[in-house]
């Protein structure tokens, strides 16, 4: 019997994936428990109009993703800290001083998880930074440091 999973199930499969299962394994578990429903026309049509509302919202969010990635390009971010005479920073820049400053002066709001820092900038001059914002869409950001 085809049934349409409500629910990931170790071992047999994940949350809207259509399987075969055996009739006693689906009527006396599957369909008791709320784990499936049986994968009739309505259903199937109910899951495939399910489908195609998160792909369109997938893709609008990638659509989105390209934006803020095509306005990092043409950024340059500026950051004020404190330095020593040889251009080391006090203490260094991180990924959330980067979102903060980020927000504050162009308004564009990224999670600070999301920007490639591979250890914090501990000296003065001008870096380019990955931004991971969607899958498979990377912006690239120029950061200047500038001393106090």
């Amino acid at each position: 019997m085809k049934v349409i999973l409500k629910a990931d199930i170790k071992g047999v499969g994940k949350k809207d994936d259509v399987i075969n299962a055996s009739d006693g394994y689906a009527r006396n578990f599957l369909f008791p428990k709320n784990l499936a429903v049986e994968a009739n026309n309505t259903n199937m049509s109910k899951l495939k109009s399910k489908n195609d509302a998160n792909q369109f919202r997938k893709d609008q969010e990638k659509e989105a993703a390209k934006e803020i990635a095509k306005k990092l390009e043409q950024i340059s971010l500026k950051m004020q800290v404190k330095a020593g005479e040889n251009g080391k920073i006090f203490g260094g820049v991180s990924s959330k001083e980067i979102a903060e400053c980020l927000e504050k002066q162009h308004n564009i709001k990224v999670d600070k998880k999301k920007i490639n820092l591979k250890e914090t900038i501990k000296t003065l001059g001008i870096r380019t930074i990955e931004i991971k914002l969607y899958e498979g869409v990377i912006g690239n950001l120029k950061v200047e440091v500038l001393g106090e």
